[in-house]
């Protein structure tokens, strides 16, 4: 058995724990980059916890999931302002912009010298600048992933700066910060933490500290999930999803994924289709698929008894199987309003092509079986 597990350098999580940002925040420098979502609003308690430990900021809001252009403008900010400390607050955007901008500052050249599939996946030669991930939803994981998805209008995909040295210094987990998300990014991004649960346990690259994490994020997100969207004051359903997204990303980061997230990057970066919730439509369908095919094909595979214990594990029943997962999330899909593809602008006409880029997406490979061409067909028709 071999197997690497990376990580950020340091995890904090827990319920009112922005109120130590500041002094953490001091270890790494005086001047910082705050890097938000659309409503920097959102970011006064953390400004005033860094003010009133004696740092100065700059605030560079990110309106949508991040382009290569957004990382260089924050870049350039930061260079401009003298900052020495990056922190993302907010959803996956902003913590991979935060995440692309503290790397770039220490690197010349421009973002596509690095970035993967369009630009020319250069190695990152040294750390970047320490970087510090708040999320404020629960479901991208991004607070403790190696990578920073931009998207690049030019090229019409989304594709991934990918180095060990993007791994966050800190990455702090406060539950609270999630309490007032309406219901609809609630389910969005929880579904999105749910399958990155699901496709690193499945993956053809799971192992053994992964594995852990996945099963106690599936349980917790099983309980958690539906609660969290239909009451999003219920402190301990908060609380366990912020769990599951962070063991997402723990996963996800060590074991890979798989074909929904290999639909996911080349949807993003065509149409303008907000990650959770397309990982959201096609999760019950991929599940599906990949059983299907596994039955098919590979009926002593290890993924199909792992697909059996997410349906114990989904439904709380002893002797639930892979169907009664599927079923579990297709209901909750249902339950939680996600709309199907089409509402992004995706039509049969378009299958075609994103089968195309999906099969070449990193996320692909680590799908427990080779899905063929349609059979990826299939299932984008049935997300739509």
């Amino acid at each position: 058995m071999r197997f690497e597990f990376a990580t950020a350098v340091r995890i904090v999580f827990g319920p009112g724990t922005l109120a130590e940002i500041g002094g953490l925040a001091r270890e790494f420098g005086r001047r910082t980059l705050v890097v938000t979502g659309r409503d920097p609003g959102r970011a006064a308690p953390l400004l005033e916890h860094l003010h009133a430990a004696g740092l100065a900021t700059a605030v560079y809001p990110v309106a949508h999931e991040p382009t290569t252009d957004d990382a260089t403008r924050g870049t350039a900010l930061a260079r401009a302002a003298g900052c020495d400390i990056v922190i993302g607050f907010g959803g996956g955007a902003a913590l991979d912009a935060a995440k692309a901008i503290a790397m770039l500052l220490a690197h010349d050249g421009d973002v596509l010298d690095h970035l993967e599939v369009v630009g020319r996946a250069q190695p990152f030669e040294r750390p970047g600048l320490p970087c510090i991930t708040i999320p404020t939803t629960a479901g991208p994981g991004a607070e403790v992933t190696r990578n920073a998805v931009l998207a690049s209008p030019v090229h019409r995909v989304k594709a991934s700066l990918r180095s060990p040295h993007l791994l966050p210094r800190l990455a702090l987990v406060d539950s609270t910060l999630t309490r007032d998300l309406p219901p609809a990014l609630t389910a969005a991004t929880g579904l999105d933490a749910l399958t990155q649960l699901i496709e690193p346990y499945t993956s053809s690259r799971a192992q053994p500290l992964t594995d852990a994490l996945c099963v106690e994020g599936i349980r917790r997100a099983a309980r958690a999930l539906r609660r969290a969207y239909d009451d999003g004051r219920d402190a301990a359903a908060r609380e366990d999803m912020a769990f599951a997204s962070l063991g997402g990303g723990l996963a996800l980061a060590n074991a890979g994924l798989g074909a929904v997230h290999g639909f996911a990057a080349p949807l993003g970066g065509m149409f303008p289709a907000p990650h959770g919730a397309v990982c959201a439509a096609l999760l019950p369908h991929v599940m599906a698929a990949n059983c299907d095919a596994l039955r098919a094909r590979a009926p002593h595979h290890p993924a199909l008894a792992r697909y059996d214990e997410i349906g114990r594990l989904l439904t709380g029943r002893a002797h639930a199987t892979a169907a009664d997962g599927i079923v579990w999330v297709r209901d909750l899909v249902r339950h939680s309003a996600i709309p199907g593809l089409a509402t992004y602008g995706v039509t049969r006409a378009d299958i075609p092509a994103v089968v195309t880029a999906a099969t070449q997406a990193s996320s692909m490979k680590a799908n427990p079986i080779p899905l063929t061409a349609d059979e990826l067909a299939v299932i984008l028709a049935q997300a739509l």
